[in-house]
């Protein structure tokens, strides 16, 4: 971590599709076309035919303004005529896909089968909806998450979405991964000579982050990029704002704190972002770390968290700097 510290230049955070959308939204509004998003693709699987990508969507809708912000997922007002219409035929109603949302995947499909790779299908819808920021999957190769549970594996949508999380997860594993190579773009983003910051977003660590960080080399691209890495915690005083992550955490035999998030990601980043609730764990916490209220309910309060993690990653690289001048 050497480069010079600076109010321009570039930023990548990397999202799942909950608490790291909403810090996405915040840093989009601050940087535009100067943020990469680096976006989780271990939940994307095939339903009924068609290349679901929910992180991505996520990603889009709350970028592009049209998220439906009570479920955190869909577009907002959403039409349901098609999940009626299946239903009536007997088919599987549990994954939800609204009549605007169909579209999104039926696009995807059709530019897949084509040959269009999946970055490129993003950027697209990405610039058909007036997004400015960078939506980059992790990878163009598929990645699938499988969640082990006491009842057995489960394909990720299954565990979240069909179980709604209440299987006992005993581990998660990311098949592909190893096979899967991240993309140019996000080569690219995660090497750019004027990268100012790497934010990894309030998401689950075990199933949004940790996938994009099993696809060989974005870990040696984050820590030879010369740019500051921090991490904001997805846990406020034990609970999580929103999905499974203390309950997993839990599930795992960890204490469900800030505390155990920092040390997940020790090896990786240079500071950490933590709830004001979670003052007392500051001092057992073996990075330089900062606290904020990361209760994201408003846009003030998103951008408001991304300025404090842009404000931080510029201190740390000034530290860094001010150490290497005074290095004999």
């Amino acid at each position: 971590m050497s480069r010079p510290p600076s109010e321009a230049g570039t930023w990548v955070v990397l999202s799942g599709g909950s608490g790291g959308v909403k810090l996405a939204v915040g840093l989009a509004r601050l940087l535009g076309e100067r943020l990469s998003i680096i976006v989780n693709t271990g939940d994307d699987f095939t339903h009924l035919g068609l290349s679901i990508s929910p992180d991505l969507d996520t990603v889009l809708y709350a970028l592009a303004g049209i998220l439906n912000e009570e479920t955190g997922w869909g577009r907002n007002g959403e039409t349901w005529t098609f999940m009626r219409a299946l239903g009536e035929l007997g088919e599987p109603t549990w994954f939800k896909l609204g009549d605007g949302d169909l579209a999104t995947h039926v696009d995807r499909t059709w530019r897949l089968r084509a040959g269009a790779r999946l970055t490129q299908i993003g950027a697209h819808q990405a610039t058909a909806l007036g997004v400015r920021a960078r939506i980059l999957p992790m990878s163009d190769d598929p990645v699938r998450t499988v969640v082990a549970t006491d009842g057995g594996p489960l394909s990720f949508q299954e565990y979240f979405v069909r179980y709604g999380c209440r299987p006992v997860v005993r581990a998660t594993r990311f098949e592909g991964a190893a096979a899967a190579q991240p993309t140019r773009e996000v080569i690219d983003a995660l090497s750019a000579p004027d990268l100012a910051g790497i934010i990894l977003g309030p998401s689950n660590p075990w199933l949004s982050v940790d996938p994009i960080l099993a696809v060989p080399g974005i870990r040696d691209l984050m820590r030879t990029s010369g740019a500051p890495i921090v991490a904001v915690s997805p846990i406020i005083g034990g609970q999580a704002v929103k999905g499974p992550t203390a309950k997993i955490m839990a599930e795992l035999g960890l204490e469900p704190d800030s505390r155990t998030i920092a040390q997940h990601y020790a090896d990786l980043i240079h500071g950490f972002v933590m709830d004001s609730a979670d003052q007392a764990l500051k001092e057992e916490i073996r990075l330089d770390a900062v606290v904020t209220n990361t209760m994201m309910r408003s846009l003030d309060d998103k951008v408001a968290l991304a300025q404090q993690c842009m404000t931080f990653c510029r201190r740390l690289s000034e530290q860094r700097l001010v150490g290497l001048r005074a290095s004999p």
